[in-house]
């Protein structure tokens, strides 16, 4: 009798376990992230320029984004901006199934300690570094001081 039960106990739970698997899976995918509209205003110093982005995730597990690099400067900074404070951050968070906005007035990366001051036209390339996922690089186009997106910021 004993062995009759092991072959359906077993079967059960291989079921339960697989279902389990598959509702968690679902529900907690890694991020997957990509960035649209990039651009930085050119420079109107030689040391400091600001950077714009969106970052979107797709994925259903939050990220953050922790660090910039860029051959252009010497340091990249994350900054969060609230009411009329701006302040240095270590990181900013990507939301599962939502987006991170870099916008002009708002949350926005600083070039700081510029090697060379780029001109518009050119593009700059940049490394976003995560909390979970890889890395990405961004080469981010350099538009007029005076440029303002009509969407996607």
């Amino acid at each position: 009798m004993r062995s009759r039960l092991v072959g359906p106990v077993l079967v059960t739970t291989a079921a339960l376990v697989l279902a389990g698997c598959g509702s968690a899976g679902s529900s907690s995918a890694a991020a997957k992230l990509s960035v649209k509209s990039a651009y930085m205003p050119q420079p109107v110093t030689d040391s400091l320029a600001a950077g714009y982005l969106v970052i979107e995730n797709d994925g259903g597990r939050a990220d953050e984004l922790t660090s910039v690099t860029s051959d252009i400067a010497q340091d990249v900074t994350v900054h969060e901006t609230t009411g009329q404070s701006m302040q240095e951050v270590t990181g900013l968070k990507v939301p599962a199934d939502g987006e991170l906005v870099l916008k002009s007035g708002g949350n926005h990366l600083m070039f700081e300690n510029l090697k060379r001051k780029p001109k518009e036209g050119e593009t700059v390339s940049l490394r976003l570094n995560f909390t979970k996922s890889r890395a990405i690089t961004v080469e981010m186009p350099v538009k007029s001081a005076t440029y303002q997106p009509t969407s996607g910021h």
